[in-house]
C-alpha cells in the first residue's frame, strides 16, 4: 500500500489561536475547510475593520486552493458567516471578484450570526478538484 498523502492543508501566517485545526483537508479530489477568518498574514490578528477581514477571507480561500492543488474553478459550496448585514455588501465585493460571471458561481449560504471577539467575517467552503483550473 502507498504512504498516506497528508491531508492537511494551512495557510501561511494564519493560525485557529491555540487550536489544532488545519485550515483545510484534501482527501481525494474533495476539499473541505475549516473557518477561513480575516486575519492578516503578516502578524495573524484580526483587523478591526470588516473591509479588511472580508479582503483576507478571499485572500486565504485563494491561498488554501493553491496549496491544495486547486483554484476557485473547483469550488462548489461557501457557506458565509456575517455578524450583521452591514457586512454583506462587503462579503458582495469579494465574492465578485472571484466568481464575477453570473453563470459560473458556487453555491453560497450567508448566515447572520454572533462571532467570536472581534471577527466579523467568516466562510467555509467544499471543493471538488478537477483535473484543470483556471482562476486562481
Amino acid at each position: 500500500m502507498p504512504p498516506r498523502r497528508p491531508r492537511s492543508i494551512e495557510v501561511e501566517g494564519i493560525t485557529h489561536g491555540n487550536a489544532p485545526i488545519p485550515m483545510g483537508a484534501r482527501v481525494g479530489n474533495m476539499i473541505y475547510s475549516s473557518g477561513i477568518m480575516g486575519r492578516d498574514p503578516a502578524n495573524d490578528t484580526l483587523p478591526s475593520d470588516a473591509a479588511s477581514q472580508a479582503k483576507f477571507v478571499f485572500q486565504h480561500l485563494r491561498t488554501l486552493l493553491r496549496n491544495a492543488g486547486a483554484s476557485l474553478d473547483d469550488v462548489v459550496h461557501v457557506k458565509a458567516y456575517i455578524q450583521d448585514n452591514s457586512v454583506r455588501e462587503l462579503l458582495n465585493v469579494q465574492w465578485l471578484a472571484c466568481f464575477p460571471d453570473p453563470h459560473d458561481r458556487p453555491a453560497r449560504h450567508t448566515v447572520v450570526t454572533d462571532l467570536p471577539g472581534a471577527m466579523l467575517i467568516q466562510i467555509e467552503i467544499v471543493a471538488v478538484v478537477s483535473p484543470t483550473s483556471t482562476r486562481s
